[in-house]
């Protein structure tokens, strides 16, 4: 059980998301958690504390000061709640309002949920639901930030049909990518110490000033891989290609947007590196004559490209012995053979090999290759199959933590 033995504050404020955190509750119980429930004053006007109790099998915490005045009998428990809820082992805030995010944003604490936020030292979470316009406003963006630097994990809001009536994102995120998230928060600290780095996403080659060749990569699963490196400990540098995700909290990241800059990238930093994944999709081809000023449909007879660097390739030969580089093989239909093929070709260590199915989907699987073995990676989250990849690099060698003080 992901959970077992650990302690989880649920907090649960009053947007028409409430509802959700029953189904959080009960699957945080089936993974062996304890869970101690706070709901805002808001949150009551949505769902009853009798609920929670009942899902959670503990006493809902509604009101801190009533709360205490119940404790005047027993002089031995704490009349300060707010510090006893500090010794869990984690805070989650889902779903949580614009105004909770903003009063977690400049540390307001009017309440028990943000009294006891104040309190905790642990790693929180905070899951934002709310209307897709109230979402998209700059103050949001502003205060989420704000979060971030504070060091809480945020997971953003899904995009879809909305309370309403509207479409667009602002409803709570999916209940098994909050608990992934929450998940990789008690994941072991085997990379600190290292430095990994990364690529993710598509890169762009242009044809003339406004258009380009590039592909479908979302640029996720590089993002993923990074934000689980830096839960487990890594120092991590991220070369991005143009996408429309945030950088990861204590993720270093570089922004380029040609093969050409992703791979002059990537060199300036390998040297520090003793992990190495290729996770981006640079695009294979670029003209090999580009337009200085917008060509004209009718003038368009044929296009004449050139291969681009191969980063992974060159990765691969120029690694140290300390160093690992692991690779994604896609292929339609994913093939093994193909995989080490690549896997010889480009001198990695490992190749991960997929499917465009997992291009722009918030899912992941595939075969994990490495010489004459082979490992399924079940179909999971992003997150998820990130970390089961980062188990995969961990064990890969012994070597790992053997760094040379001159590398």
């Amino acid at each position: 059980m992901r959970f077992s033995g650990k302690t989880i504050l649920l907090g649960v404020t009053g947007s028409i998301a409430a509802y959700k955190a029953l189904e959080l509750c009960r699957q945080l119980r089936k993974e062996g958690a304890h869970v101690q429930v706070i709901l805002s004053e808001g949150a009551k006007n949505f769902v009853s504390p009798l609920s929670f109790q009942t899902i959670s099998g503990n006493p809902v915490l509604d009101a801190q000061f009533e709360h205490q005045k119940r404790q005047k009998k027993n002089h031995n428990q704490s009349r300060m709640k707010h510090i006893d809820l500090s010794a869990a082992d984690a805070l989650l805030i889902a779903p949580a309002t614009a105004n909770v995010v903003a009063k977690s944003a400049v540390g307001l604490a009017d309440d028990l949920l943000t009294t006891t936020l104040q309190a905790f030292s642990g790693p929180v979470i905070i899951a934002p639901a709310m209307n897709d316009v109230m979402y998209a406003h700059q103050v949001q963006h502003r205060n989420i930030r704000r979060l971030q630097d504070l060091g809480y994990a945020v997971v953003e809001p899904d995009a879809g049909d909305l309370a309403c009536g509207r479409q667009g994102q602002g409803r709570l995120a999916a209940a098994e990518k909050i608990l992934a998230r929450l998940e990789s928060l008690f994941k072991p600290q085997d990379l600190d110490g290292k430095t990994v780095l990364i690529t993710a996403g598509p890169t762009r080659e242009y044809l003339d000033p406004v258009r380009f060749l590039s592909n479908a990569s979302s640029g996720k699963m590089g993002y993923a891989i990074a934000e689980a490196a830096a839960s487990r400990g890594a120092d991590v540098i991220l070369v991005s290609g143009p996408v429309a995700l945030q950088s990861p909290v204590r993720v270093k990241t570089v922004y380029v947007e040609t093969t050409r800059q992703m791979q002059a990238a990537v060199q300036s930093h390998f040297k520090k590196a003793d992990v190495f994944i290729a996770a981006a999709a640079p695009a294979d081809f670029a003209p090999s004559r580009p337009a200085k000023t917008k060509v004209k449909k009718s003038k368009i007879d044929r296009i004449a490209v050139q291969p681009t660097p191969d980063i992974l390739a060159w990765a691969g030969l120029h690694k140290k012995p300390h160093q690992r580089v692991v690779g994604f093989a896609l292929e339609t239909p994913p093939s093994v053979l193909k995989a080490r093929l690549k896997l010889g070709a480009k001198h990695a260590d490992a190749v991960v090999l997929n499917g465009p199915e997992n291009l722009a989907s918030e899912n992941a699987s595939g075969t994990w290759v490495r010489d004459t073995r082979q490992k399924k990676l079940a179909k999971k989250s992003k997150l998820e199959f990130a970390h089961a990849l980062l188990d995969e690099i961990s064990h890969m060698a012994d070597s790992l933590t053997h760094k040379p003080a001159s590398a």
